[in-house]
């Protein structure tokens, strides 16, 4: 199941628009449901940045410097790094950036390492 939610009566007819046009081009239903926004729910914290979890170095350097869970998923670097990770984002992207994400420079070894 997917859904949208919305926060407004704006954003409520922008998704029924949107989906009314998808439905059109596509010549048949979509099932996303369209629901009001009511209330968010953090997933458990062994949830967030999931593939910088599993790249267990980069994440320690992190955690060193984010140890509150709250602190570590509210990162920008941290949610960079958990991108590039996921393979989201180009090497030229990375590094354009790379010397503003906090890593040490054997950090920065590692992610490009496992970029590669």
């Amino acid at each position: 199941m997917s859904a949208i939610f919305y926060r407004d009566e704006t954003q409520r007819k922008f998704a029924l628009e949107t989906k009314a046009s998808e439905e059109k081009k596509r010549g048949r239903p979509i099932q996303t449901e369209i629901l009001a926004f009511t209330r968010f729910y953090f997933a458990e914290d062994y949830h967030q940045k999931y593939y910088l979890r599993n790249s267990r170095e980069l994440a320690q350097e992190f955690l060193k410097i984010y140890p509150k869970a709250r602190d570590f998923a509210d990162s920008t670097a941290v949610a960079r790094v958990n991108a590039y990770l996921g393979r989201h984002g180009s090497k030229a992207q990375l590094e354009k950036e790379i010397a503003l994400l906090g890593l040490s420079d054997a950090g920065v070894k590692r992610l490009r390492a496992a970029l590669e």
